[in-house]
């Protein structure tokens, strides 16, 4: 008898990786429930839970609906939590508007987090811990991989004797925020910095310096489960986001060293998937860059023919196997 246990996929409409992993669940026949919270309001979901009134065994009970499909909660396989929109209530004033989104926050985040037996890819609280930099950092360090001497200060004479003692060094964005000047979106990527830019206006804020490595190229490595995919990029540039159309992109084996200590960081956050991004130097030596618990990857599977849409459709039929 086929398994009926749904997937839930909570994004946006717009989402064409979570499309390429829901093909593959469809072939597989997985049932899957996808939603967006910011569909709410609309009546377009609907969430009914029950606490308190069944057994132990069965702690939260009830059931989410879509237009079209419906989920029993007690029976949900998988989570995949990709990128969800909240409803914004644009329509109600500010107070009320911060106050019903609060209650949708915690009404569909809090049901869904109260689940015991769904697998989470990934479970936001574990992404959110992960997603801090110098937590990062320090946990690279820990699993003896190799980081760049990296400083975050607010003290700007601090910053220039850091400079001062490794030359070239770089500096970027402790967290990236949604930002516009003018009206215009912006964003920052990682930059050259030398002690005569840095200013008083450090001491506003603490800023992150690294020493620049002398890379020759990036490596992207995807972990699903048990399973990596690493993808060397060539560009160039310091900072490849910058420009997709100088990238090229080449398939790698990852040494086992290497390869263990990725998968160990995403066991000390508890998480089953992550993208890291790391730097080739010249001796082919990796060097740790940063950790992306809910990293884009679409784009690589595209480029490389890497079924990473499968991988991830294979952890999300599989469901929690610790149970």
């Amino acid at each position: 008898m086929a398994d009926t246990k749904p997937v839930l996929v909570v994004t946006e409409p717009l989402d064409i990786t979570a499309d390429m992993v829901l093909t593959h669940l469809n072939e597989r026949g997985v049932p899957v429930v996808r939603f967006n919270p910011a569909d709410l309001p609309a009546g377009e979901l609907t969430v009914s839970a029950r606490f308190g009134d069944r057994p132990a065994s069965t702690p939260v009970a009830g059931r989410l609906r879509t237009p079209s499909r419906t989920a029993d909660l007690e029976h949900v396989r998988a989570v995949y939590w990709r990128r969800p929109v909240w409803p914004a209530f644009e329509h109600l004033d500010a107070d009320d508007a911060r106050y019903a989104a609060a209650q949708v926050r915690h009404g569909i985040a809090g049901v869904l987090h109260a689940l015991d037996g769904p697998l989470w890819v990934n479970h936001p609280v574990r992404n959110a811990a992960a997603d801090h930099k110098l937590t990062q950092l320090a946990t690279a360090v820990r699993l003896g991989l190799t980081v760049p001497a990296t400083l975050v200060t607010n003290d700007p004479g601090e910053a220039r004797r850091f400079i001062a003692a490794h030359g070239q060094v770089i500096t970027k964005t402790l967290r990236w925020t949604p930002y516009e000047r003018d009206g215009i979106g912006m964003t920052s990527w990682a930059e050259p910095v030398t002690a005569d830019e840095v200013d008083d206006t450090v001491s506003v804020a603490p800023h992150l310096f690294q020493a620049r490595v002398d890379k020759v190229a990036d490596l992207r490595v995807l972990v699903v489960g048990q399973q990596s995919f690493a993808v060397r990029i060539d560009s160039g540039l310091l900072d490849w986001r910058k420009d997709y159309s100088a990238l090229s992109y080449r398939v790698v084996d990852l040494p086992n060293r290497l390869e263990k200590a990725l998968l160990a960081c995403l066991d000390h956050f508890a998480l089953p998937t992550g993208s890291f991004d790391l730097a080739l130097d010249r001796h082919g030596e990796p060097h740790w860059l940063e950790l992306n618990p809910n990293g884009q990857w679409g784009w690589l599977e595209e480029r490389t023919g890497l079924p990473m849409a499968a991988a991830f459709a294979d952890l999300l039929a599989q469901g929690d196997t610790s149970r």
